[in-house]
């Protein structure tokens, strides 16, 4: 088998090399379903700009991915299909101009909506676009009121409470709501005919929760003025807040979601379409395009940092010299992407400097704990041979120690930003959207960095607060929940090899637990592969066949335990080497998550980064050691 894995890690590497792109970077996609393509054909008629190409292109690509039974799907063992994505296909569909509601696809997909409940069911975020876009009306109410953008940090629940996901996408939803804004064109269908019951678009699940806001309203009366200057107030600064988080290249944080709802609060504000607010912010999202297949994707964001940095650092734990010049390139774009601006972080964080990195390639003020310390770990070889990279070094350490959690753990993009009164509040997926708590998969990322990739000494401070948080957030079965993977496995993955990394020994009950929870998940032909069913289930959901990512992440927790190769490990590694070349809806299932049952994320980078990684380290620890 050892000549075998020497080939298949020659192999990942010459696929990398030859995939790498001349600025350094690897721009594989970041695919997300269809929802993007939907929001963009909707965003491009109701404004009237007519890219023809483009929106046929992407209803080509939607209708590519419907079932049979009319429905669409986030992931292949998704039932019948997901309700919300049907409604977003339906609605995109027919707002193109392209397809009637005659159309016997159409037809198949309005039956299955109107079966799951019409689109009073659909996500919470859906029915906001489709009352912004005007297919139903906005509730009395939103239950995040405008003014609460001026409550200062001393309040118990402030705007910033919320995580820079939550602020982002909140701040134009709050102008919108405000404003019961509306825009249609004369390429605006009709939906009433999805809508079941009279008024319960919203089923005044809002109406229910007004005395939640009892604190926030004592808040927001104890503000000095009349309440019309308040008011005034409240809007000037939330659109502010929109304006100094826009990147260079006119989007907002570089996601689709905020940008789009960024367009239209503008628009609601008397900005004009023509404004170069808004048509940069268009130009934005386009340049976000990609293509799968001969058809374009409008990705929600880019990952060009996250794709560059992980692989990076693969290639050179496969032994690819951090002189070669890919390495290089690599490393140049990434000391280039390092973040000096002060961005949202420092307000619970304010002692620190900047020194992180981002996911995206336009992020700027933006930077995230794990993309921080994969970008580290591409670069640290480079460190010892090379003075130049030695601040952006320090100065990323610093960085992502700094904003460990009180808890112990690690958060991905903002410190402290887990008040449980958020959780109170009536909306939807509220602690994915409005909460950056600490994940398993995060401390155990950046336990893994700090116990491998720096001289820290193991007792020191943050190292046993990481470690007791992992210990205490165990699952009862030995797995961890991983918050940005699929899901048990891969943050079993992260807490195994953090903990291995930050000292603590294989005899330990908590690795053994999670070890022997490893072990009793392997499928019969020696892989691993979970359901993205275990993320809205909150617990362990097998997906009964083995997949590349899966089994590599599977594989390399067990090898950072055991001294000598065992018989799942060896299957394992077999597996992986036996599928390099596999191409199914198993190597297209989402690896990756954003919003537990709406958001997940195919990265088409994982199938090489991960095996690739995974081979290195057997090798490495196995195979090195005896010859």
């Amino acid at each position: 088998m050892n000549n075998a894995i020497l080939d298949g890690i020659n192999e990942l590497i010459e696929i990398l090399r030859k995939d790498q792109k001349p600025d350094g970077t690897w721009d594989y996609p970041f695919e997300t379903g269809i929802s993007t393509d939907c929001y963009m054909i909707i965003l491009l008629r109701t404004l009237e700009i007519n890219d023809e190409k483009l929106i046929l292109d992407l209803t080509k690509r939607i209708l590519s991915r419907q079932e049979g039974n009319g429905a669409w799907k986030l992931f292949y063992d998704e039932g019948d299909g997901n309700l919300t994505a049907t409604i977003e296909a339906y609605y995109a569909l027919l707002i193109s101009g392209y397809y009637q509601k005659k159309d016997n696809r159409l037809k198949a997909a309005k039956s299955f909506i109107l079966k799951k409940g019409g689109i009073g069911k659909a996500h919470m975020f859906t029915k906001i676009m489709l009352a912004i876009t005007g297919q139903m009306k906005w509730p009395r109410f939103f239950p995040v009121p405008l003014e609460m953008i001026l409550l200062p940090l001393s309040f118990p629940v402030n705007f910033y409470s919320f995580s820079d996901y939550g602020k982002v996408n909140l701040a134009p939803i709050m102008i919108l709501a405000d404003r019961k804004f509306q825009l249609k064109s004369s390429f605006s269908p009709d939906l009433s005919d999805l809508i079941i019951q009279r008024g319960s678009e919203f089923e005044g699940e809002w109406d229910e929760w007004r005395s939640i806001f009892s604190t926030i309203e004592k808040g927001i009366k104890s503000l000095i003025g009349l309440p019309s200057q308040i008011h005034k107030q409240a809007t000037v600064q939330t659109k502010q807040f929109m304006l100094d988080r826009i990147e260079p290249d006119g989007t907002l944080y570089g996601y689709f979601s905020s940008t789009f709802l960024m367009i239209f609060a503008f628009l609601s504000l008397g900005v004009s379409k023509k404004d170069s607010l808004i048509t940069k912010a268009i130009s934005g999202l386009l340049t976000m395009k990609c293509e799968i297949k001969g058809l374009p994707h409008m990705q929600y964001t880019t990952a060009t940092v996250w794709n560059t940095s992980l692989i990076n650092y693969a290639l050179q734990e496969a032994g690819v010299s951090d002189k070669d010049a890919m390495v290089r390139r690599a490393n140049h774009y990434l000391l280039k992407k390092q973040q000096y601006k002060y961005g949202d972080w420092v307000v619970n964080n304010p002692n620190a400097l900047p020194g992180g990195w981002g996911f995206a390639d336009m992020n700027t003020i933006h930077p995230d704990v794990d993309d921080t310390t994969s970008s580290l770990r591409s670069i640290a070889r480079s460190v010892i041979t090379n003075p130049s990279y030695r601040q952006s070094w320090e100065r990323g350490v610093s960085w992502v120690i700094s904003m460990q959690n009180n808890d112990g753990g690690w958060p991905a993009f903002e410190k402290n930003t887990n008040s449980k009164l958020l959780q109170l509040l009536p909306i939807e997926k509220a602690e994915y959207i409005l909460a950056d708590p600490s994940s398993a998969d995060l401390t155990g990322r950046t336990l893994e960095f700090l116990g491998n990739y720096t001289n820290l000494a193991k007792n020191y401070s943050a190292i046993p607060k990481g470690i007791n948080w992992l210990t205490t957030s165990q699952e009862k079965d030995g797995s961890w929940y991983g918050r940005w993977g699929i899901c048990y496995i891969y943050g079993t993955w992260g807490a195994v090899t953090g903990l291995r990394a930050a000292g603590v020994l294989p005899e330990n009950r908590t690795i053994i637990k999670a070890v022997n929870w490893l072990q009793q998940i392997q499928n019969p032909d020696g892989g691993w592969g979970e359901s993205c069913n275990s993320d809205s289930e909150k617990r362990y959901i097998p997906l009964n066949t083995s997949t590349l990512t899966h089994t590599a992440w599977a594989v390399d927790a067990l090898i950072s335990v055991y001294e000598q190769p065992t018989k799942e490990i060896n299957s394992g590694i077999q597996f992986i080497l036996n599928n390099l070349n596999k191409d199914d809806w198993t190597t297209e299932y989402p690896k990756g998550q954003g919003l537990a049952g709406d958001f997940y994320i195919h990265y088409h980078s994982y199938r090489y980064i991960f095996p690739l990684l995974t081979l290195s380290h057997y090798k490495r620890k196995y195979y090195q050691k005896r010859y």
